[in-house]
């Protein structure tokens, strides 16, 4: 078979009429789309066209197949692709398979939170001739769950642009942290329910959100209107080995919201009051001393009562996965912090907290 060939750059290209291509070997994935049915890669790389394949070549629109012969700075876009999902993988991710129509898909390789460097990940995608795209930070995900996938945008890229992405990735710039399961100490406020007058509706929320992560409640206890006996409670749920406070009410502007004063005379090194997400602008989230390690502790107004999902259930997985909460985290979540209240709630599939 006697083709003349043409170069592009540097990859010399030669040009074979589909209906004369019998016999060469597919230089890259070729896709089939069937609208509202299917799309998929019909024949892959390196697969030898028969006889029979023509017809079929000839019906996904295919009038020419191609030979390419590539430079020493040259590579194709499925090995570009194994490297670049190598070097974006940190811990808790890895490449999925090998790579189909020159993607490579990123999964979980354990359950946990995935998180992304993301000024790292617009760097790499800045490049132009390289993408990633990923399902969004701080989403809960499960074992073989797919959370990224990347390509080169040519079929063939230069060494040059593939050694900068991998660069910019460094040791991987994707990652899956696991979340601990916490041992929690509630204390629940407020004298109208230490009086009776009203029936605590936070204890089985709170039991619930926990037990989702496997955690242990070390105790609940109802205390009053009084910063001493909050204090005091705290200090024995922290005694009793609670790794993660939790305080509910008396955090609004009432003269009687006494909480806040609890804290800090628990020795609170850290109290970051107030938050940039609607329902949970009255959230509070503190940091109190330990011998080994900082104990979070975390302030939840009374809208985690009303609203199914508030910030608590935003940072809860952030936290227990190793992230420190300061002023910066929680002004940060304002893009993003406003949630709807849909009739029928589809939390964590929705804009809330992204």
């Amino acid at each position: 078979m006697q083709n003349s060939g043409i170069r592009k750059n540097n990859t010399k290209i030669i040009e074979i009429p589909v209906n004369k291509s019998a016999g060469i070997s597919l230089a890259h994935d070729i896709t089939e789309i069937r609208p509202g049915e299917f799309k998929g890669r019909a024949f892959k790389k390196g697969h030898v066209v028969t006889e029979e394949d023509i017809e079929h070549l000839q019906r996904l629109g295919k009038e020419k197949l191609f030979i390419l012969s590539l430079s020493e700075d040259e590579i194709h876009e499925d090995d570009a692709a194994i490297i670049l999902a190598n070097a974006l993988s940190g811990p808790g991710i890895s490449p999925e398979g090998t790579p189909k129509e020159g993607k490579v898909n990123l999964i979980a390789e354990r359950d946990g939170l995935f998180k992304v460097d993301k000024d790292a990940l617009l760097m790499f995608n800045m490049l132009g001739d390289v993408m990633c795209a990923t399902i969004h930070a701080s989403t809960i995900v499960k074992k073989g769950q797919r959370v990224a996938g990347t390509r080169t945008i040519p079929l063939i890229i230069k060494s040059r642009v593939i050694e900068e992405a991998v660069g910019i990735a460094g040791n991987g710039i994707l990652e899956v942290k696991e979340i601990r399961k916490p041992k929690v100490g509630i204390v629940i406020t407020g004298n109208e329910i230490c009086c009776g007058k009203i029936n605590d509706a936070f204890a089985p929320i709170l039991k619930r959100k926990i037990e989702a992560y496997n955690g242990e409640i070390v105790g609940i206890h109802y205390e009053p209107d009084n910063a001493s006996c909050i204090e005091e409670r705290l200090r024995g749920l922290k005694s009793k080995g609670a790794d993660l406070l939790i305080v509910t009410g008396g955090m609004s502007v009432d003269p009687d919201d006494v909480t806040r004063f609890a804290i800090k005379r628990l020795g609170a090194k850290e109290i970051y009051y107030g938050s940039a997400v609607l329902p949970g602008s009255m959230f509070l989230v503190a940091y109190i001393e330990n011998p080994d390690s900082m104990i979070p502790l975390l302030g939840i107004p009374a809208c985690g009562i009303f609203h199914e999902v508030t910030i608590f259930d935003i940072l809860l997985p952030r936290i227990l996965s190793g992230e420190h909460i300061r002023r910066r985290e929680l002004a940060e979540m304002g893009h993003g912090g406003l949630c709807l209240n849909c009739r029928e709630c589809h939390y964590p599939l929705c804009p809330f907290g992204k």
